[in-house]
């Protein structure tokens, strides 16, 4: 009941808006005019979309997530496999 609960929760928050970082995010922000980007969201943008070759999300990042020893994994980290990886 727990597991159906949280995958809900995951789902009803993974619909109201991108993560910053995903694939999604970085599609959203690149057709945004950068003029109307905040310091926060291009430093973000940067460091996920353009310098890390797996953004959040991709099936490369699921992958090497997923051979990562789990007890090395932040809660962002969890959060963002729930999200991306297996829903």
């Amino acid at each position: 009941m727990k597991i159906l609960i949280a995958v809900t929760l995951v789902l009803f928050l993974s619909a109201c808006s991108a993560d910053p970082g995903s694939e999604r995010w970085c599609a959203q922000l690149k057709d945004k005019n950068k003029s109307d980007w905040t310091v926060d969201e291009g430093l973000t943008y940067g460091k996920h979309c353009l310098l890390d070759s797996q953004t959040i999300g991709s099936e490369e990042w699921c992958e090497d997530l997923k051979n990562k020893d789990k007890g090395d994994w932040t809660n962002e980290e969890n959060m963002d496999y729930a999200k991306h990886c297996v829903i």
